[in-house]
């Protein structure tokens, strides 16, 4: 009987799982699977409950400016978002405001954006969506509660590490 050997690990460059870290590379396929479909996702149940035409970043930004319905400053959004360049949210909140999701204020030489009742609605019409049709399911064959937790802490770790390792590399 030939010997049993232990499953390859599924990676999308063998190159990579080829150091000392074979799992790192599994995570990293992991999550360009799960990242793609969260970003189609996204736009598509903004479509699906009337609002069609928006980006990721446009539904990301949307649902943090109604986040604990207060006011944000387009620094606090960037800085949550981790989104680096000004212009793709000054952009967003222009696209944002125009359909009249959000609408914007000064106070003093900062934008506060806060999100309108059209976008309440939308974002109300979202979770509802979200609940139907991603939620129940996880709930029926998915993670546990309590491991997606661990998995959700486990990522804001490991954000942290490629942070730190895009820092080093940009100095190279």
């Amino acid at each position: 009987m030939p010997k049993r050997t232990e499953a390859a690990p599924v990676v999308s460059a063998a190159h990579l799982a080829e150091g000392r870290s074979p799992a790192l590379s599994e995570v990293e396929y992991g999550l360009n699977l799960v990242v793609s479909a969260y970003h189609r996702w996204m736009p598509r149940a903004m479509a699906a409950v009337g609002v069609p035409g928006l980006s990721v970043v446009e539904v990301l930004i949307l649902h943090s400016v109604r986040h604990r319905d207060r006011p944000k400053r387009i620094a606090d959004l960037m800085l949550v978002l981790d989104i680096e360049d000004t212009h793709i949210v000054t952009y967003a909140l222009r696209k944002l405001e125009a359909a009249g999701l959000i609408a914007t204020a000064r106070a003093g030489k900062e934008k506060l954006v806060r999100v309108t009742p059209t976008g309440e609605a939308a974002c109300a019409r979202y979770a509802a969506l979200r609940e139907q049709l991603l939620v129940e399911g996880l709930a029926a064959a998915g993670p546990a509660e309590a491991r997606m937790s661990e998995l959700a802490s486990l990522l804001r770790a490991l954000s942290g590490f490629y942070n730190q390792a895009a820092r080093a590399a940009a100095t190279l």
